[in-house]
């Protein structure tokens, strides 16, 4: 009964995230690794994340900044393959401490950032792009872990919030759906699973829709604040366990 209630949770929080609060996302990684096994929770996580994907780029596909998505994905799909070799290697402690680290570190650079000239510069280096792309590639195949980061990176940009909510609805849908060969592969979907995301989609609309007006309400000053609280708690959340 719990582990329904966790999973319908995570489908809610879900759309919600996609299209309202990007950050909540990284609560739904440790909650559906409660209700089934850590190794399990990928694969039933990742058809729910697309649908959640699809409804987000359709709504906001005006919004999204190509430039960054350029940046972005050619490193994210080298992270992606990274991953899944290195599936199996790296624990789910070790990856988590590691992207918890991560995002703080870039939490950081914006916010000093955001108080000296000297590092305006920093997040438009293209070595910039190329990292957050290939730890974003790595986490979402390993762990579907990569929405702090993105966060964090969405962030140094500066977007206004539906630029921000756009552009990594794109990205995100792209990753996700080149992660599904690799699942299928080390068989995470499978025909039970994605008979349980069937029965989760209704739910998962909905967060969309209160995403979206939730999303119209928040004054851009305070979304910025808001996300950042959220990744910041969210990787609190990673390094403490």
């Amino acid at each position: 009964m719990l582990s329904n209630f966790l999973i319908g949770l995570c489908a809610l929080l879900t759309g919600l995230a996609k299209t309202g609060l990007p950050g909540l996302g990284v609560l739904v990684v440790p909650l559906m690794a409660m209700a089934v096994p850590p190794r399990e929770s990928t694969g039933m996580l990742l058809p729910m994340l697309i649908v959640g994907d699809i409804f987000a780029v359709t709504y906001y596909h005006r919004h999204a900044v190509w430039s960054h998505l350029w940046r972005l994905l050619p490193w994210a799909f080298a992270g992606i393959v990274v991953g899944w070799l290195a599936l199996g290697t790296v624990n789910d402690d070790q990856l988590r401490v590691f992207v918890g680290v991560i995002v703080l570190a870039l939490l950081a650079l914006t916010w000093l950032r955001d108080r000296t000239t000297a590092l305006e510069h920093l997040p438009h280096a293209l070595w910039f792009g190329a990292l957050l792309g290939l730890l974003a590639g790595v986490t979402t195949m390993m762990a579907n872990a990569a929405g702090p980061i993105m966060v964090a990176y969405l962030l140094a940009m500066r977007l206004p919030k539906n630029e921000f909510i756009g552009t990594g609805a794109w990205f995100f849908f792209i990753v996700n759906a080149v992660k599904v060969p690799f699942s299928l592969h080390l068989h995470l979907i499978r025909p039970d699973s994605l008979w349980i995301n069937l029965l989760c989609v209704p739910l998962i609309l909905l967060g969309c829709w209160l995403g979206i007006k939730l999303l119209k309400r928040i004054p851009e000053k305070l979304f910025a604040w808001l996300v950042q609280i959220l990744a910041a708690l969210a990787a609190v959340k990673l390094l403490l366990g």
